[in-house]
């Protein structure tokens, strides 16, 4: 019994709706395009459900770039003040600038709290294209999805190499369309957004390699990652993308090259 069980078993009875739903409707139950679809109704259904903390992340960091010039002017302030009740002050006068500006003072859990359902999904599908029911999908449905190819190539199949030059070029191919999708969203629409200036030069570096970390990852992941799952990590990818890029247009972090490059935009229409 693990703790992502209750989570998992929620997405198996939305990835076994999303199943009934598509064959009611006339769809062939075994075919990898009716299994796509499924996979493709989870990554939304779970995509939008996030919205709400998605937007929050982008309130906080808007709210973090706009209190960001008053608590650099505070640290430099108190640089050289050691002594307790400089250290009081200081964390007096950061609380009062950050409520001012509404960071709140657990910024990240939201977000974190993101990361059990992206962890129980990976799951489910990983377990369910391994052969093992969980919940709802039971092994009618697991056979099912067992039984389904594309192009040949059984969604379950794992790894590059398999049967023949196809298995190769549809699992490159998902894995290579992943990664494209991945380096994209990190290298035009995240590293832009980010207010780099003043972080320490490692700090800086580490972002800049971020979108062929990104990449790099999934094309090693995806030699021993399930058809299916590289399916899910392409649709995931793209929601992302297209999320980020939505971001970076018309909400960009104050401060950062994306709202500069809006700014003189906005000044060459007017």
């Amino acid at each position: 019994m693990s703790i992502l069980d209750p989570i998992s078993h929620a997405l198996a009875a939305v990835l076994a709706a999303a199943h009934s739903a598509l064959t009611s409707l006339g769809a062939d139950a075994s075919t990898a395009v009716t299994w796509l679809l499924c996979l493709g109704a989870v990554v939304v259904l779970v995509r939008i459900a996030l919205l709400p903390l998605a937007a929050h992340g982008v309130r906080v960091a808007h709210a973090s770039a706009r209190a960001r010039p008053q608590l650099e002017q505070l640290t430099e302030r108190f640089r050289d003040r050691k002594d307790p009740a400089s250290r009081r002050a200081f964390l007096e006068e950061r609380r009062r600038i950050a409520a001012e500006h509404r960071v709140p003072r657990f910024s990240v859990l939201p977000m974190l709290l993101q990361l059990p359902i992206w962890l129980a999904l990976y799951h489910l599908i990983s377990n369910v294209a391994g052969g093992h029911p969980v919940g709802a999908m039971g092994a009618g449905l697991v056979a099912s999805l067992g039984g389904a190819t594309l192009l040949g190539i059984r969604l379950t199949a794992r790894g590059y190499f398999g049967a023949g030059p196809t298995h190769l070029l549809v699992v490159a191919g998902l894995a290579g369309l992943a990664a494209a999708l991945s380096f994209a969203t990190q290298k035009y629409f995240v590293t832009p957004n980010l207010i780099m200036t003043g972080q320490p030069a490692t700090m800086v570096q580490l972002q800049q390699l971020m979108p062929l970390l990104s990449a790099a990852g999934l094309l090693i992941a995806a030699g021993v990652a399930p058809v299916a799952l590289l399916i899910y990590w392409v649709i995931n990818s793209a929601w992302t993308l297209g999320q980020s890029a939505v971001i970076w247009r018309w909400f960009p972090t104050p401060g950062s090259p994306a709202a500069a490059r809006r700014s003189t935009g906005a000044r060459a229409t007017s």
